[in-house]
């Protein structure tokens, strides 16, 4: 495996200067551990830093908020990042003055927007630009190992460690911790852990809110909660079913993702090791493919929607990019047959798909059946980061 030190990270953040005043804000949003204090050093190595985690800065600004803008008016930075502004949400009110009344550019860093929507009287009034960090990508690791990818996950510490399994019990004990206790986002923590332990046998599957509930115990409202809580925290995400029907009747129940595979699979009760042909590896290759994607358009600024595809008589297409631009299937076998391509075919049959594409482990390089490219991984990640994949 390739040493990654530093790891090129492909977001980048440009901030557009206002008019009169020439400050400027962006919002970074990432879960834990995904880069974003290294990137921000990286690309603004010169920026004043104020770090919410230093338990002096952050007593200090907590106990006198009004010391930040003392600070910068004696200073003069021309760049600022507060990282963990979640921690403290009264700061956004000295940021929005001093954006108003000086040319500082700020860059707000945080894995949560949670307790600043809460608890802030603004998010800057549409003044910052907001932008995501990810977990790593093919275009970031030079010679991915994928089944190395699929047990550790993408998270930077995870992918380089060589047993990354006592890292992912302290992320997600931390994370109960410093996320839902912190936050009180919900009191009833056992409840919430038992709920995790349901995510992970249930990530990537259709939504079931009453089952969910009768295994942890809780209310399907309560529950219907907790998945919220993981969306604004930033550890999962929905994917919507496409819901645009011609003559095929479709199942209109959201899925459900962890944002890593790594934590999807260490939330998964028992599993020590993911290994090639088991279920686990094939739900774990349809998520590396769907994160891959989820990146692609984040970090292009490519505002298109994902859903997938699925009929009530058992016909299934993984992803949908945009208005029909791409269809996507996974298959994490080294070879593709002919009953792999039924779903395609049927989506196929019923809407016109400008993009029709089955990822595989194949290691032919490229073939196509009934206008289905079927391609290796390796070459459909190169075409995706390469701008070939989702034409503008």
């Amino acid at each position: 495996m390739a040493t990654l030190s530093p790891i090129a990270r492909v977001l980048k953040i440009h901030l557009e200067p206002r008019p009169l005043t020439g400050s400027a804000a962006a919002f970074l949003w990432g879960p834990r551990q995904t880069g974003k204090s290294t990137l921000l050093q990286q690309l603004f190595p010169r920026a004043r830093l104020f770090d919410l985690l230093e338990s002096d800065v952050a007593a200090e600004l907590a106990v006198r908020p009004a010391l930040l803008r003392e600070q910068i008016l004696a200073e003069r930075p021309a760049m600022v990042i507060i990282d963990e502004i979640q921690k403290i949400p009264v700061l956004m009110e000295e940021v929005h003055w001093l954006l108003e009344h000086t040319s500082t550019q700020f860059v707000l860093c945080g894995s949560s927007a949670r307790k600043l929507r809460r608890e802030a009287h603004n998010l800057l009034g549409g003044r910052a630009v907001e932008k995501f960090l990810l977990p790593l990508t093919s275009s970031e690791i030079p010679e991915m190992d994928l089944e190395h990818t699929i047990n550790t996950g993408l998270l930077p510490v995870h992918y380089l460690a060589k047993d990354a399994r006592p890292m992912l019990k302290a992320y997600v004990n931390n994370y109960i911790k410093e996320e839902i206790i912190d936050e009180a986002a919900t009191r009833n923590v056992p409840a919430f852990s038992r709920f995790l332990q349901a995510v992970g046998l249930t990530h990537g599957r259709l939504l079931n809110y009453a089952n969910s509930a009768r295994e942890c115990g809780v209310s399907t409202s309560t529950v219907r909660a907790y998945y919220q809580i993981l969306i604004d925290t930033l550890l999962g995400f929905e994917l919507a079913p496409w819901r645009k029907t011609k003559t095929r009747r479709l199942i209109e129940t959201a899925k459900f993702y962890v944002f890593d595979i790594g934590v999807a699979n260490y939330l998964t009760p028992e599993v020590e090791r993911v290994s090639e042909g088991s279920d686990l590896f094939g739900r774990g290759f349809e998520h590396f493919v769907l994160n891959e994607i989820r990146a692609y358009l984040a970090y292009n600024e490519r505002d298109l929607p994902l859903t997938f595809w699925r009929t009530s008589s058992g016909f299934e297409v993984d992803l949908i990019v945009g208005q029909l631009d791409l269809a996507v299937e996974c298959k994490a076998a080294e070879r593709v047959r002919a009953q792999d391509l039924k779903g395609l075919r049927a989506l196929l049959e019923e809407h016109r798909v400008k993009h029709a594409v089955v990822v595989s482990r194949e290691p032919t390089p490229r073939r196509t059946e009934d206008g289905i490219d079927i391609l290796p991984w390796r070459h459909f990640c190169e075409q995706l980061w390469g701008g070939e994949m989702i034409l503008p």
